[in-house]
């Protein structure tokens, strides 16, 4: 399934009062719009299990398929932007992915985070610290990377679970902190708060593997 490029210059708000209207194409034209940044996120999310099993490119199309089914879901006055709840509604079909491949490893205690009616999979600490190794490429480096990965990842999931969720919504799906505040269901200076304390709080942790980096904890 090809999604059309947006080419379209129709504003937003029209869109939105369009989907909440049920009006098929203008989903296609956000899922578009958006869909570089909802690939990045599923990349991010999905726990490495599933390599080699669903690409980024299927959940999204499994997402469309069910997003399209769920219109009527969308928030009708008009408080929730098209891309809070289009992401919202993929990562629920990451989520069930998750489930329907993993099964009972998924249903184990602390396997999921639930926030604001959403269940993050724990996969988000993996995909962290995985990126904040992803330099140690050298063979000498290779060596130690899976003791060094389970230090980093170790050190993320201690972390406050909406610290954490800020923080990956920020530093790596690149969510403002407008969108941060809409995801998490918090007011925009908490949002921000969260996020330079959960930022200061990560590089002190990652400042005690100076093996790692250089003891400057910068991520």
């Amino acid at each position: 399934m090809e999604f059309p490029v947006d080419d379209s210059s129709e504003d937003l708000d029209e869109l939105a009062g369009r989907l909440r209207r049920g009006d098929q194409e203008a989903l296609a034209v956000l899922f578009a719009r958006y869909r570089d940044r909802l690939w990045r996120m599923i990349d991010f999310r999905m726990d490495h299990r599933l390599t080699g099993r669903v690409d980024p490119d299927d959940v999204l199309q499994e997402a469309y398929l069910a997003t399209a089914d769920r219109m009527k879901g969308f928030d009708g006055n008009g408080s929730t932007p098209p891309f809070v709840w289009l992401r919202r509604m993929v990562l629920q079909t990451l989520t069930d992915l998750h489930r329907r491949h993993l099964g009972a490893q998924m249903r184990s205690a602390g396997r999921e985070v639930v926030m604001e009616g959403c269940r993050y999979p724990q996969s988000t600490s993996a995909s962290m610290a995985a990126l904040f190794v992803a330099h140690l490429t050298s063979p000498s480096q290779a060596a130690v990377r899976a003791e060094t990965l389970d230090r980093v990842e170790e050190a993320v999931a201690g972390m406050d679970p909406l610290d954490r969720e800020v923080l990956a919504l920020r530093h790596f799906e690149e969510l403002d902190n407008c969108e941060v505040a809409q995801v998490l269901g918090i007011q925009q200076k908490a949002a921000s708060i969260r996020y330079v304390r959960a930022l200061k709080r990560l590089k002190t942790v990652l400042a005690q593997m100076p093996d790692l980096f250089g003891g400057d904890g910068d991520v």
